[in-house]
């Protein structure tokens, strides 16, 4: 089962993660997400783990408990919507905005 992680300190490593939850079970993977360009932790992680009976007990005994002087939020991850993130939001915009009133015509006085 996947399992998301949020809160977490900024100090949290992957190791750290998976420390806390090898005490219900085996663990496949653990990993704080970073940031891709300064390498700070985004405050939240994913662990996998092999038997979801085992993560159902992590889920339900670290949900709202403190790791690294933060309290963390911990559940069942979702999936992705497909996709992926971002996309379109709707809206329109952009550079190619259509004409524009009126306006000053300088030629006139």
């Amino acid at each position: 089962m996947n399992i998301f992680a949020a809160k977490l300190s900024f100090d949290t490593q992957s190791e750290d993660l998976r420390e806390a939850f090898e005490e219900f079970g085996e663990v496949t993977s653990a990993s704080v997400i970073t940031d891709k360009f300064t390498g700070k932790s985004k405050g939240f992680g994913f662990v996998e783990m092999a038997n979801d009976e085992e993560a159902r007990k992590a889920i339900a005994e670290l949900n709202d408990s403190e790791l690294d002087g933060r309290t963390i939020v911990v559940k069942k991850a979702e999936p992705r919507a497909e996709g992926g993130g971002g996309g379109n939001r709707g809206g329109g915009g952009g550079f190619n905005r259509g004409g524009g009133g009126g306006g000053f015509n300088r030629n006139r006085y």
